[in-house]
């Protein structure tokens, strides 16, 4: 029987990990405890790669827990069938299907007859305003239209918890408000079922506009670094002081250095020391950064930069942390100051940045030295890609390793010290 007063969802030191190559354990999420509680829009903030995804799909029964345990009403999660629908960012639609196919394709699995899936998909069409296009299929649709057909496909099953995973950040910005507010207006006017959602997002002004209760994230390994109470009435206004307040103080936590807690050593083999990630930031936008800085006379509040660049903080905060990572910027309590390291490459020319950067990149990155050193060992200044994948498989699941070496050769190619020769998947150095 449900648990009348406890959460709806709960997670007890659920964890996510797997082997290494050599049989150590890669922690992709560390012992996490998090409830989903009726009445409650809870949503998951953090950077690309922290395992927020992740933990939706184990919380939404999708994907087992490598250790802990996730409970539905009080009981264990895999005795039961959870009454649960997801919204995903890709609109994962069928091509082959119609509008009202689409929809009604969940319900399939419910022994529904024909003619009342019929009848619950249309009304549910019409209830996020596709009413008209029941036979249209996905090539004729607008993002925004089909993203309408992913919320009606998983609210057509009637869920107690609806999640969605960055669902409006395949679509432009005009489109993305008018579906939030949609879909807030279903929520409050209890248009629909569901007692509970659970958002994963990049967005910070999309957590404040919507959630009750803001979880930030951290990575390497994903763990939870703060929850922040939205205690402002519904419907919210970005003007308002205190929801300014509460996006410059999420910013100021998700700028704070994220503090390192030690792994317990996993039976599966010993502790390894770790690299430390390299934010996934480009050179240019680095430069973009401090250039503006610069401009600015050398600090400003990032809750304002992201604004003026109408850059979210997926996009944002990586570049500030390979700033920060490089010497160039100092990052605290939400406002970024650029130092005289930085202040010497915005007002440096093309040739001396690159130098400047080299040095940086060379003295502060531990993988790039790494791999500057394991270059210079071989008498052809050679080694191929495999050998440092290998290395980061130590530390990273296959898609991270991947994604770092990605970005440690951007950065090798930007410094001018190192190149990548794809067909013969080598690296290689560019001076001696």
């Amino acid at each position: 029987m449900p648990a009348p007063n406890g959460p709806i969802i709960e997670a007890r030191a659920v964890e996510k990990f797997f082997a290494g190559p050599d049989g150590h354990r890669i922690q992709v999420i560390a012992p996490t405890d998090l409830a989903v509680e009726a009445d409650k829009i809870v949503a998951v903030l953090g950077p690309s790669g922290s395992g927020k995804s992740t933990l939706l799909r184990i919380l939404a029964g999708l994907a087992p827990p490598s250790a802990g345990e996730v409970l539905w009403h009080g009981a264990s999660l895999h005795t039961q069938v959870p009454n649960v629908a997801v919204v995903f960012q890709s609109f994962a639609l069928f091509p082959w299907l119609t509008v009202i196919e689409n929809v009604e394709a969940p319900l399939m699995a419910l022994s529904l007859r024909p003619i009342e899936r019929h009848k619950r998909a249309l009304r549910i069409l019409n209830t996020v305003g596709l009413d008209g296009f029941e036979g249209a299929y996905p090539k004729e649709l607008s993002g925004g239209m089909k993203q309408r057909v992913g919320f009606a496909r998983a609210l057509v099953v009637q869920p107690e918890v609806l999640f969605m995973d960055e669902p409006f950040s395949n679509l432009d910005v005009l489109t993305a408000e008018t579906l939030r507010d949609e879909l807030m207006d279903l929520w409050l006017d209890r248009k629909i079922p569901t007692r509970a959602i659970f958002m994963v997002t990049h967005n910070i002004e999309e957590t404040v506009l919507l959630a009750d209760r803001v979880v930030l994230f951290g990575s390497n390994p994903g763990r939870i670094r703060a929850s922040i109470v939205v205690d402002l009435p519904r419907p919210r206004d970005r003007k308002t002081p205190r929801f300014l307040e509460l996006v410059d103080h999420t910013y100021r936590i998700l700028t704070q250095p994220e503090t390192v807690r030690p792994q317990p050593t996993p039976a599966a083999g010993p502790a390894r020391e770790r690299y430390p990630m390299i934010p996934h930031a480009r050179p240019g936008g680095v430069s973009g950064l401090l250039e503006i800085l610069s401009d600015r006379g050398g600090k400003d509040d990032v809750y304002r930069i992201a604004e003026d660049l109408v850059m979210e903080a997926d996009d944002l905060l990586p570049i500030l942390d390979a700033a920060a990572l490089l010497g160039f910027v100092r990052v605290s309590e939400g406002d970024v100051e650029i130092t005289p390291e930085g202040r010497a490459f915005a007002e440096a020319e093309k040739d001396s940045r690159k130098a400047l950067f080299r040095e940086a990149a060379l003295q502060r990155v531990p993988l790039l030295r790494q791999i500057d050193r394991a270059l210079r060992a071989k008498a052809d200044r050679t080694l191929p890609e495999e050998f440092f994948h290998d290395l980061l498989d130590e530390h990273f699941s296959e898609e991270e390793a991947r994604r770092q070496l990605d970005t440690a050769i951007h950065w090798g190619r930007y410094a001018g010290f190192l190149d990548y020769d794809a067909d013969r998947g080598r690296l290689f150095l560019t001076e001696a």
